[in-house]
């Protein structure tokens, strides 16, 4: 699809979300449903992402909606509904991870900032030339199993950061408000999270006869 395209597609979607939500805020049930049929998949599939649990993501899925319901008159359409709906997702979502770790009140920035960005940045297995980087290949449906494989096998810390970035194309500044993080560590963690899951999917997509054995020096 052409960009021209793509944008006047982009701005009808809003303009109907905008138009789905006055009339939610009317009290049109009908509205609502719509608006819930339009990205109850979506939500679900971030939930997943973040909790790598089903059950855990339809309960955040179902309380995503319900907190719709109590705030969307206090939605002021000054984002994106889509974008709102996402954050109220996320937050869910970390609500589920924080009880799981026992620290309900606390940030999920654990690591101090200094220690994160000092720390020497992981030297991959094996390297390869890819024609595509790990952020774009999650998107290719033909690509997208091998990718939500390789996002279990990363620290939940690194993930968190990753989807929100790079799956749900939130801003560095969003990830950060959103993780209750610094904008330094979201750039640490993301460039992590990226080189993991590029030595990860290098076997899959990397060209065989380019890769290169790393050597271990004394």
């Amino acid at each position: 699809m052409e960009p021209a395209e793509t944008k006047k597609l982009q701005a009808a979607e809003r303009q109907l979300d905008a138009d789905l939500v006055r009339r939610a805020k009317a009290g049109e049930m009908e509205a609502f449903e719509a608006l819930t049929s339009r990205y109850e998949r979506q939500v679900y599939s971030l939930a997943l992402r973040l909790l790598r649990h089903p059950q855990d993501a339809e309960d955040v899925t179902q309380q995503t909606f319900l907190g719709v319901i109590e705030h969307l008159d206090g939605f002021r359409e000054e984002a994106a509904f889509e974008t709102w709906l996402m954050r109220i997702a996320t937050h869910a979502a970390l609500k589920v991870i924080r009880k799981r770790r026992g620290l309900e009140m606390l940030s999920l920035d654990q690591t101090p900032e200094s220690s994160e960005s000092e720390d020497p940045m992981p030297l991959p297995a094996f390297i390869a030339d890819w024609s595509e980087s790990p952020e774009r290949l999650v998107t290719r449906n033909e690509t997208r199993q091998l990718i939500e494989n390789a996002l279990d096998q990363l620290d939940e810390k690194h993930r968190l950061v990753f989807v929100l970035r790079d799956v749900e194309g939130f801003s560095i500044k969003e990830t950060a408000d959103t993780l209750d993080m610094s904008e330094a560590n979201v750039k640490v963690r993301l460039l992590r999270a990226r080189l993991r899951l590029r030595e990860i999917l290098t076997q899959a997509f990397g060209d065989p006869e380019r890769r290169l054995e790393r050597h271990h020096h004394e």
